[in-house]
């Protein structure tokens, strides 16, 4: 704690011993009550889903006056100390950080990562206190290490190590700390200083290209909600953890903490777009446009979060399916990408709709109110009975946005524009949606929000698309989509998906079936992959499927459709296209 300063409350967090993956920490409390709660919370906001963080904390102690107090666990997550209350309240216990994710905590030799909500127990009655955040780095190697966070500091060293400061526990909780030997440059972006932390890369990466499109995109999206004003934060971190295989974001009021692999990474001397490279921009687009619409602009169910239980919202396919839509439109419009590559893009998110099931039996608002569990609990039918607010509540989005601009007075970039002004910034509803669309729009679009964001019937895309110079040509479609399932193809020929009402369904394959071989016209073949089936069956429709279940061979007849197609778009009129996808915001 610094010195001459007494804080409500205040966060020692040292990373004790890498080896054992430990954090220690030490919570003290300057005036608790006689009854004092404390609490972890059970999830964090951006991941809808009751992880029990508490599962990893141990040996809680407290003391007053340097003796032990009693420390009372009163349910998985609260804890009650009968204690004092003129008198200063420390205690201390271990969390194990092992999850190399962006939504927990990491801790080894190389690197520690951790977000508040899986670290720093919640004070009951002092949450809008104002909350200090003390880093320590580990004993031994710790000279190289370097600390990272969007806190604001208070007494910090050169290396990040120290104290920072947060205006209340919402806040302490919603920055993340990376620490370690990594990489760390600067850019301004809207008049505000961007820094990008990069952990686990190789010496080849191209950190220059990374950082000139990464200011491209911040750029572009602060021109698009504030025209030329500065953004609602003074400064802004990007922590991007590489790894082998990896790929994620999650949202903060001014950083995000990213995963990805470090193949995507732009290579020093190749100057070509990946596609690896392509998606980890559009991540980074995606959490930076958190920034205004999630984080600020939020449901109004999530005004005050309540860390011990589901958050409940039918907005998702609004905060998560706008912002998917505008993730790689905003690429497009920084420059980082081409039309083709847009329209790619595009096209991959509605092939991946339209070959869900599920998108006929549930809506993208009962999605959203279903993600604690269904979208973040995903088994061999999640395709067959949900569909995402991600890509479903994104072609939500194209739609409103095409038929705005179809119709001559606006667009959704003015929707959005026009939703932080009435929100300011803050609590939105379903019904503000309306009301700014009918501004915007000069009617009301109460039937497409039924059609669109609470009913299951198919989005208008095809015509919309066509009038904003978008063709839309439908071709054979591959042979999973052709027989309903979805396979994974390594040693064996395992099926991971069986889609509702496709042939395989029909023939009586399930989930995790090893597809061995098949019988045409009286002779049997093993199959190594799934297209060894066209080799085999030739012009046959029906074979006869040889499947092991639970180490059973089953033979099922199964009928090969001839016929199903899927959507390839073609960029038919680009002058028609360029209001839309090359407007400067």
């Amino acid at each position: 704690m610094s010195p001459g300063r007494v804080v409500p409350v205040h966060y020692r967090v040292e990373a004790a011993d890498v080896q054992a993956h430990l954090y220690h920490v030490t919570l003290s409390i300057a005036q608790p009550q006689a009854q004092q709660r404390l609490s972890l919370p059970v999830w964090i906001p951006g991941s809808y889903l009751v992880r029990e963080f508490s599962r990893h904390l141990q040996r809680l102690t407290a003391r007053q006056d340097g003796k032990p107090v009693a420390v009372q666990q009163i349910d998985k997550c609260n804890w009650l100390v009968d204690c004092v209350p003129s008198s200063p309240l420390v205690l201390g216990y271990e969390v194990y950080a092992f999850d190399n994710s962006v939504r927990t905590a990491w801790l080894d030799n190389l690197r520690g990562f951790f977000n508040g909500t899986s670290m720093c127990l919640k004070v009951h009655g002092q949450e809008a206190q104002p909350h200090e955040l003390e880093l320590v780095a580990p004993a031994k190697d710790g000279a190289a290490w370097d600390a990272a966070t969007g806190l604001a500091p208070v007494r910090v060293g050169k290396r990040g190590f120290g104290t920072y400061a947060a205006a209340d526990y919402d806040e302490l909780v919603d920055c993340p700390v990376e620490m370690g030997a990594f990489f760390s440059a600067e850019f301004k972006a809207g008049g505000a200083m961007h820094r990008f932390v990069l952990a686990g890369a190789a010496e080849s990466v191209d950190s220059a290209r990374l950082l000139a499109d990464t200011q491209k995109i911040c750029e572009t999206q602060i021109r698009f909600w504030h025209e030329r004003k500065r953004p609602p934060f003074k400064n802004y971190a990007f922590l991007l953890n590489t790894v082998d295989d990896g790929y994620g974001g999650l949202e903060h009021r001014n950083s995000t903490a990213l995963i990805a692999s470090r193949r995507d990474l732009p290579r020093l001397g190749d100057t070509r777009l990946g596609e690896g490279y392509v998606t980890l921009l559009g991540l980074i687009s995606h959490e930076y446009f958190h920034t205004w619409n999630v984080k600020r602009l939020r449901p109004a169910e999530f005004q005050h979060y309540d860390y011990g239980q589901e958050n409940y919202t039918q907005l998702l396919w609004f905060f998560e399916g706008f912002t998917s839509y505008y993730d790689d439109l905003l690429l497009r419009r920084a420059g980082v990408i081409d039309d083709t590559t847009y329209v790619k893009l595009l096209n991959k998110t509605i092939n991946q709709v339209m070959q869900a099931p599920g998108r006929e039996l549930q809506s993208v608002a009962q999605a959203s109110f279903d993600a604690w569990v269904k979208y973040y609990r995903q088994d061999e039918n999640t395709a067959n009975a949900t569909i995402s607010y991600y890509t479903k509540g994104a072609l939500v989005a194209l739609c409103f946005d095409l038929t705005l601009r179809s119709e001559g007075l606006g667009t959704l970039d003015d929707v959005m524009r026009g939703l932080w002004q009435r929100c300011k910034g803050g609590p939105m509803t379903e019904a503000d949606l309306a009301a700014v669309l009918k501004e915007v729009g000069g009617r009301a679009y109460t039937r497409e929000i039924a059609a669109w964001v609470h009913g299951t019937r198919e989005l208008p895309l095809k015509e919309l698309l066509e009038a904003h110079g978008i063709a839309v040509l439908e071709e054979p479609a591959q042979l999973q989509q052709r027989l309903g399932l979805r396979m994974n193809e390594g040693a064996v020929l395992q099926v991971k998906n069986v889609l509702r009402g496709g042939a395989a369904e029909q023939a009586g394959f399930a989930a995790n079936d090893e597809w061995v071989g098949v019988e045409v016209g009286g002779t049997g073949w093993r199959m190594g992959k799934l297209d060894d089936l066209g080799l085999y069956a030739g012009l046959h429709r029906k074979v006869t499927a040889l499947v092991a279940r639970d180490r059973r061979l089953l033979r099922l007849e199964l009928n090969v459709p001839a016929a199903a197609s899927t959507w390839r778009l073609v960029l038919r009129d680009a002058a028609r296209a360029q209001a839309w996808l090359s407007v400067r915001a």
